[in-house]
């Protein structure tokens, strides 16, 4: 009995661990996309304060379609922000989700899910053991 406990004590630790990689894997993405989505902010912020000072300089001596090519353009720029912010969002949920589905599979199929590990375990051990073998 002491050995099943211990076991199953194993398992929830295991889930747990691979809950929490799987939270820090979604909010390091989070984080990521976040960094993106403020450098895409920056560069758009600073190629259109730049494309704003050449209109202004051409103002004078061109058709009023420059004013309509800046608007485009800004929309563009909001546009491409809104969608980074949306893609960061759905790739933080479906992290997010993937690791609640895998707490779930882990809680509910302990054994199932223990020789899922091993077998991967075995893999990817075999293929290091092979690696090594093809490198001599």
């Amino acid at each position: 009995m002491s050995t099943q406990n211990n076991a199953q004590n194993n398992v929830e630790s295991t889930a747990q661990k691979a809950a929490s990689a799987a939270h820090d894997a979604a909010d390091n993405v989070t984080s990521s996309a976040r960094e993106a989505v403020n450098t895409t902010r920056r560069l758009a912020n600073d190629a259109l304060d730049k494309a704003e000072s050449g209109v202004k300089r051409m103002r004078d001596e061109v058709d009023p379609a420059i004013d309509d090519l800046a608007a485009r353009a800004q929309e563009f720029a909001s546009r491409s922000i809104n969608y980074a912010a949306e893609t960061s969002e759905r790739a933080r949920r479906q992290l997010n989700q993937a690791a609640d589905a895998t707490c779930r599979y882990v809680s509910d199929q302990p054994g199932r899910s223990m020789l899922m590990a091993a077998a991967a375990g075995a893999a990817l051990a075999t293929a290091l053991i092979m690696t090594r073998r093809s490198d001599r």
